[in-house]
């Protein structure tokens, strides 16, 4: 694998969490250029074929994000920065930026849960969107989705920069 397209993910995933910290937004400023910059760069120094790794790296990475942006679960910022990760990462280390993406995004989430101290609310929601979309599919839950009051925000870019982050440092050490 070429580290330095990973590079490229990791740089774009760290800004991308950067501005989500600082304004709860990723901005399209960011992500269409990360995203077009990578598409660019695979086509020049690999041709048609890294070019097709990096469209089917946004489609797996940015897909499995739409699908939770359609049910109200993530921001398109998160979606489109995901994609721009997608597209350095490639389709052979897309699985793996979206395992360390989700494991990184749980203990973020987690640590939410602990500091809040929403303990109970977070058990009885988690069990309710559980029911909900096994038998409702994917459709938005009135009640639990972001544009609930009650919703907590959190910068999910930080998980997003974990995953560009695992899958640089996981293919260092494969060497």
């Amino acid at each position: 694998m070429h580290i330095w397209l990973l590079d490229g993910a990791v740089i774009a995933a760290l800004l991308g969490a950067w501005f989500d910290v600082i304004s709860a937004r990723i901005p399209n400023r960011l992500t269409y250029p990360a995203i077009l910059a990578a598409l660019i760069v695979r086509f020049s120094f690999l041709g048609w074929h890294g070019l097709l790794e990096g469209l089917i790296g946004i489609i797996l990475c940015g897909g499995v994000f739409f699908l939770l942006f359609v049910i109200h679960a993530m921001g398109g910022g998160d979606v489109k920065l995901m994609a721009a990760v997608g597209a350095w990462v490639g389709y052979r280390n897309a699985g793996l930026a979206l395992i360390v993406c989700a494991v990184a995004g749980g203990l973020i989430a987690l640590g939410y849960v602990i500091v809040l101290k929403r303990y109970r609310t977070t058990l009885s929601n988690v069990g309710a969107l559980v029911r909900f979309h096994a038998s409702s599919g994917l459709r938005v839950n009135p009640k639990l989705n972001l544009s609930s009051a009650k919703a907590v925000h959190m910068p999910y870019g930080l998980a997003i920069a974990a995953g560009a982050v695992g899958t640089l440092i996981s293919n260092v050490w494969k060497g």
